[in-house]
């Protein structure tokens, strides 16, 4: 299978995806961070939405890593992905039930035939970590 072969055109946070008629994709509630009132979060569910462009059969999968990226939160199946020369495609990977135990840049990766393509940073934070965050770029800007 040669990534060479396989683009990755763009990657989207959203709460959910809905396939209407004609086979046209409905997202909802398109996000990149995460800012809950306090931590730890459990998301119910939320859709990653590849777009791929290119030719051929290839394996994907998502994973989310903590923000030290030494630990998986979750991972998709594998999907496989069939592109005619020239093609395109969407691959939605939905997940249920979620935890991000902490603030932090967590890291969406997209992996396509077991090589890491692209990675999109996803901030949680909380209301304490956001108060503090504030004042911090606060007190940057007072000693600038």
């Amino acid at each position: 299978m040669e990534t060479e072969k396989l683009t990755l055109e763009y990657t989207l946070l959203c709460d959910d995806v809905r396939i209407e008629m004609g086979n046209k994709i409905s997202l909802m509630g398109i996000f990149q961070n995460i800012m809950v009132e306090k931590l730890p979060v459990s998301l119910i569910k939320f859709a990653v939405i590849n777009h791929w462009r290119g030719e051929g059969n290839h394996r994907t999968e998502i994973r989310i890593l903590s923000p030290d990226k030494n630990n998986l939160v979750v991972t998709s199946q594998p999907t496989t992905i069939e592109l005619a020369p020239g093609g395109f495609t969407d691959n939605v990977s939905f997940f249920v039930n979620v935890v991000f135990p902490d603030a932090g840049t967590y890291w969406i990766q997209t992996v396509a035939n077991e090589v890491v393509l692209d990675e999109l940073p996803l901030i949680v934070t909380d209301q304490a970590n956001l108060t503090a965050l504030q004042h911090a770029e606060e007190i940057s800007e007072t000693v600038n």
